[in-house]
């Protein structure tokens, strides 16, 4: 891929650019980087060399495709302040020789702008938004080690360890939520001498306050709409939309049919009133290797399930419902533990979802087959534990038969078919 032909920095230091160049294939022939390079310097050089970075070929990565990254962009907690940015960065700099980078936490870039004939120089080198910058893939650069330091950093030409990025230089800082303090992402600028001049560092650093000032302000806005709608829930009776999961039946929200995957994840958010994180609710929704972009992309299209049902909308970071739900399954639990064993199994069609691999629907359907099993062995009326046993999927269940033998009455003519269907379990089993 080429470098560009003019370096962007104007006259630049070949001199010192050289010397760099030299230091570099003597580090990587011996392996020692030497001491006279800047801390910061030799220290993300190290672990480039270690991490056996190839300082001519190494190029990021664009891991996501066109629709997955939209999604995923759109997503991003730093996408609402994108205004923000561009007021205090990307503005004015049409033409100042400056490319302005936004990116997440992994060093995937979310958004480039700024001068747009840099920004077509810069492509070249695939600083394009959707690239993978991060210091494990390409080595030093200022978003990069920004971030695996997680703190501002400036990078000047030849101290970038990949080769095709010596013309350029720039300043990042690390950008963090303002509650939880948790490492978002990184705003950069790249371009020329005026990337790292003295000013710039200060430019980057007030836009990372300003951005966490206004992630601030758009936290408390949401804490007083969700404290002022749970007051207003808590005075007014509010009648909840049932979500139907149990048994063979399409699951429903209310009135509307609910797909597979919906229904999943709107049980999983039930169970957790609290809400989840979206690494963990796509670890309880797929199975293999979990991709919080998929469930990025399938929470966008529930959200618009949700307002044709009239549902308040999913919450974010962590994903929660707008309201409680009456669930079906939930309420046979309710029923299970109050020892309401004949309700329970009146309002118990079946197990939840029983179609569903999903490995956090899996557990909640065995834990609830579980305890009902449980209860019914340990507490139900003969007549509740026969028409339990009855069910089709306890046909065969021979523990189940044999305890209602133990239960009826010496005299109950059921006794007799009773000990024949265990006649013919035994006779199926051998």
């Amino acid at each position: 891929m080429p470098v560009p032909q003019q370096d962007p920095r104007g006259s630049g230091d070949r001199f010192l650019r050289d010397r760099l160049v030299r230091a570099q294939d003597d580090a990587l022939t011996t392996g020692v980087v030497p001491l006279s390079l800047r801390p910061v310097v030799r220290e993300s050089w190290e672990r480039a060399i270690r991490g056996a970075i190839d300082p001519e070929r190494a190029l990021p990565r664009i891991e996501l495709d066109e629709d997955e990254f939209r999604v995923y962009r759109a997503s991003h907690a730093l996408a609402p302040v994108m205004p923000v940015i561009r007021r205090l960065l990307v503005d004015g700099t049409e033409d100042a020789g400056l490319v302005v980078a936004v990116g997440d936490a992994q060093g995937r870039l979310l958004f480039v702008e700024g001068d747009p004939h840099l920004r077509r120089r810069a492509e070249d080198m695939l600083f394009v938004a959707g690239a993978d910058w991060s210091e494990s893939t390409i080595g030093t650069s200022a978003p990069g080690t920004a971030l695996q330091l997680d703190r501002a950093v400036q990078i000047r030409g030849a101290e970038h360890y990949n080769r095709i990025v010596h013309p350029w230089s720039c300043t990042a800082a690390p950008v963090h939520d303002p509650v939880t303090g948790a490492l978002l992402g990184v705003i950069d600028i790249t371009g020329t001498d005026l990337a790292v001049a003295p000013h710039a560092m200060s430019l980057v650093s007030a836009t990372v306050a300003a951005v966490e000032a206004e992630l601030r302000i758009a936290n408390l806005e949401t804490t007083v709409r969700s404290t002022i709608r749970r007051s207003r829930m808590r005075s007014l009776p509010v009648e909840r939309t049932s979500l139907a999961v149990l048994g063979e039946r399409r699951p429903r929200l209310g009135a509307h049919e609910l797909g597979p995957r919906h229904a999943e994840i709107l049980t999983l958010l039930a169970w957790h009133p609290r809400g989840l994180g979206a690494e963990r609710l796509a670890a309880l929704v797929y199975e293999g290797d979990p991709s919080p972009v998929t469930l990025r992309a399938e929470m966008t299209r529930l959200r618009r399930v949700l307002e044709a049902a009239g549902e308040p909308p999913l919450e974010s970071r962590p994903y929660r419902l707008g309201r409680e739900l009456d669930v079906d399954a939930a309420r046979v639990s309710r029923l299970v533990g109050q020892g309401s064993l004949r309700r329970a199994l009146e309002q118990y069609p079946g197990p939840i979802l029983p179609a569903s691999t999903a490995p956090g629907i899996v557990e909640l359907r065995d834990e609830l087959a579980s305890r009902l099993r449980e209860s019914m062995l340990a507490d139900a009326a003969p007549e509740v534990l026969l028409a339990f046993a009855e069910r089709d999927e306890h046909r065969y269940d021979a523990g189940i038969w044999r305890a209602l033998l133990e239960v009826l009455p010496a005299r109950s003519p059921r006794r007799a078919s009773v000990v024949a269907h265990l006649e013919r379990i035994d006779a199926a089993l051998r």
